[in-house]
């Protein structure tokens, strides 16, 4: 049976580096074995970067709310906003897999440091072409790509320095309180965007990002540092060191499974794209603009629940079953959504859909940093960072093409069905990743 390696973290000692013993865990009994494990919690270099991600979580989806906004308010194009997430795409894609590359050579804590400064400087700069009155749509690209290029090198970094900062039997619980807190942003941001661009104006949302990123540079800077645990050898950050990192991943079957579990949920499962043609026939007794809101935001509500629910998986050691189970739940409830004709329903069946994908995400993530060595945990979340960004955008291709030919709850049905039967497949035929555990 295969069993991750152990991490570099002492268990029995604190998380900032020093001898203090870590708190010891007392036993949950009733209710609060169902609510979210926050053992990481106790260790404070976990603590302070979990903390300043609460409001970069927030901060964050105001100027991901703002740039499309203003992007359509200067070419009253559609199409353009489309462009303009195309520009962001493509840097943050190449950037991540060179990324993962640099967080396994330096520092961590360095990049860190100065990747969330870039993204600082980003958010001021388009708070400053907003206030000016500039109006170039160029200039919003511009800044968009250069951005996503910081988030790119920036995310490797931030996620593979968990592993160094929690015990190997936490790693679950970690991921369920970053993966939960940033659902929740993708609710509370947008909203609260909504709510504030009547009151304060749109360029205000920038400063605001900003802001919210100079705790996350406190809280970085806080914590200990990261370099690499291997210094007998000297690597450089180049795309020898990336193709290096891809054929890690041929050769250790249970993180390639656990990529392509992703890739199976998000390219064939993800029905997004679908979701205004659905609101506009199958929901519109509801009103349009109702039933748009509530099936885009059902899934992030559906993830958090799961995440403050999260003691009721988080400390299983099936790590590689619970993944095939979550993706098989998501296509069960994908295809319930399919079927549904009342929006309320439906909405019952995609929040269920997101809590399955949280489960997916804690043990995907879990996997993946239990077990890579250290010297490749940021290239790998370089990968997933790919993964991630990439299978949604290419399920609304195949969804929208689907949905166009043979109807939107046809292609949100087959699509539900598809996913159940390639996991089962999967899980079939590579015994690799249900046989994974810590």
């Amino acid at each position: 049976m295969q069993r991750a390696p152990r991490t570099s973290v002492d268990p029995t000692k604190s998380s900032t580096g020093d001898d203090t013993p870590a708190p010891e865990a007392t036993p949950r009994r009733g209710l609060r074995r169902w609510a979210m494990d926050t053992r990481p919690l106790r260790r404070p270099a976990y603590r302070r970067l979990w903390s300043s991600t609460i409001v970069t979580a927030v901060g964050s989806q105001l100027t991901a709310v703002a740039v499309p906004k203003q992007v359509y308010d200067v070419t009253g194009s559609s199409a353009w906003v489309g462009y303009a997430s195309l520009a962001g795409l493509v840097p943050m894609v190449v950037f991540a897999l060179w990324g993962g590359a640099v967080a396994d050579s330096v520092d961590r804590r360095t990049l860190l440091l100065i990747t969330n400064t870039g993204i600082a400087v980003t958010s001021v700069l388009f708070w400053v072409q907003a206030v000016t009155g500039l109006e170039s749509v160029w200039v919003l690209m511009v800044l968009l790509a250069l951005q996503q290029a910081f988030f790119g090198l920036n995310s490797p970094a931030r996620n593979a320095s968990v592993a160094r900062l929690v015990p190997a039997d936490e790693l679950a619980a970690a991921a369920a309180l970053g993966s939960t807190v940033m659902q929740l942003g993708l609710v509370a941001g947008p909203l609260l965007a909504g709510a504030l661009i009547p009151v304060i104006g749109l360029a205000e949302l920038y400063l605001i990002d900003a802001l919210a990123l100079c705790i996350t540079l406190w809280a970085v800077h806080k914590l200990p540092a990261l370099p690499p645990l291997d210094t007998s050898t000297t690597r450089r950050a180049g795309w020898r060191e990336v193709a290096a990192g891809f054929r890690y991943v041929s050769l250790h079957k249970v993180l390639l499974l656990s990529f392509l579990a992703d890739i199976i949920a998000m390219v064939l499962g993800m029905p997004r794209a679908l979701f205004p043609q659905l609101a506009d026939t199958t929901y519109a007794s509801y009103g349009e603009g109702l039933a748009l809101g509530l099936l885009f935001a059902a899934i992030p509500i559906g993830a958090v629940l799961g995440g403050l629910f999260s003691g009721t998986f988080s400390r299983s050691h099936r790590h590689g079953l619970m993944v095939i189970a979550a993706v098989m739940a998501w296509g069960a409830a994908i295809t319930g959504f399919g079927l549904s004709t009342s929006l309320w329903l439906a909405v019952v069946f995609l929040a269920a859909a997101g809590v399955a994908d949280m489960v997916s995400m804690v043990f995907r993530g879990a996997i993946l940093l239990s077990a890579a060595t250290d010297e490749m945990r940021g290239r790998m979340q370089g990968v997933f960072t790919v993964v991630v960004a990439g299978g949604p955008r290419l399920a609304d291709v195949l969804h929208g093409t689907a949905g166009s030919a043979f109807g939107a709850r046809t292609a949100v049905v087959g699509g539900g069905l598809l996913v159940v039967a390639a996991m089962l497949l999967l899980a079939t035929a590579t015994p690799a990743l249900r046989r994974y555990r810590i």
